[in-house]
């Protein structure tokens, strides 16, 4: 099966725009966090989500904007120090932020901790783990009152570097709920012809995709365009390679998409032409073969 499109919100300018013309396609996912669009994210999607009540919601604790560090400073949740951070895993902190968003949106399905590789820079994996733990431990009390439906970790770089991997993000949410029965429910990682690692693990079988799955996780691939560097590596020949017929945007949405283990693909089409593009590609997903014989030739260049 193809991952399912779906609206992520991160650098995307006008948020209500594209959050109106992805929920009128039908994508089943928003994603987003408190810091995207200059803080102004959350806000934008409020009226559409009520438009739309069965679209579910994904968002995140961890960064936060210049304005959202002062305001959480004034609250006490923060000292000068951590403001000027702008991320925090700190167990107030998060559940500070997770209660504004949940004000704000009305409903929230998914919390991810936001990158928390970044708060471990410099630190021991130990003590990087202890504050991700802290953080799992505040989002299990709003998913054990029914608050949220769930939380995860939305990583960048934290699954290649070593600061983490899926065994031990489900360790820590055991001993952040104190029982086998936690609520981490969800991973979301870069997915793209770029960073390709997830795809030709999954093909054979294995990585944080397959971990994700094989655990019950819901996994959600970010980036599969990378920020719309990968538009200019996508030659005519593999775009034929890949499809032909397809446009440079919906064939490596289609390769990101195609990724064994891969429940959701985000992507935020700025057109309902450019989504519908999409959709139709992802409607066909790629085989494993075909996909294989992609992830090979680009690794032969």
């Amino acid at each position: 099966m193809t991952a399912a499109l779906s609206l992520g919100t991160y650098r995307v300018r006008a948020v209500s725009q594209a959050a109106r013309t992805a929920l009128a396609a039908g994508s089943p996912w928003v994603d987003t966090a408190p810091n995207y669009a200059h803080g102004r994210a959350h806000e934008e999607l409020r009226p559409l989500l009520r438009e739309y009540p069965t679209v579910r919601v994904a968002t995140k604790a961890g960064f936060f904007t210049e304005e959202q560090g002062r305001t959480a400073l004034a609250d006490g949740v923060l000292t000068r120090e951590e403001a000027a951070g702008r991320h925090s895993l700190e167990r107030g902190f998060v559940r500070w932020q997770t209660e504004r968003s949940l004000a704000t949106l009305g409903r929230v399905d998914l919390v991810f901790v936001h990158n928390p590789e970044h708060d471990g820079q410099g630190l021991d994996r130990t003590v990087l783990h202890g504050r991700v733990r802290e953080a799992f431990t505040a989002l299990e009390e709003f998913a054990r009152t029914g608050r949220i439906g769930g939380y995860g970790v939305a990583t960048w770089s934290g699954l290649t570097s070593g600061a983490f991997s899926v065994p031990e993000l489900l360790t820590l949410a055991r001993e952040a709920a104190g029982t086998a029965e936690h609520h981490f429910t969800g991973l979301q990682m870069p997915v793209s012809l770029i960073v390709d690692a997830p795809i030709t693990q999954a093909l054979n079988g294995g990585g944080p995709l397959v971990q994700a799955k094989d655990a019950g996780l819901i996994t959600f691939g970010s980036a599969p365009l990378h920020g719309g560097a990968l538009l200019d590596a996508m030659t005519p020949e593999l775009v034929n390679l890949i499809r032909p017929g397809l446009s440079a945007a919906a064939a490596a949405l289609l390769a990101a998409g195609s990724c064994p283990g891969l429940d959701v693909v985000l992507a935020s089409a700025s057109t309902r032409e450019h989504w519908d593009d999409a959709a139709k590609a992802l409607a066909a997903p790629l085989t494993a073969q075909e996909l294989k014989r992609v992830t090979d030739e680009l690794a032969s260049e």
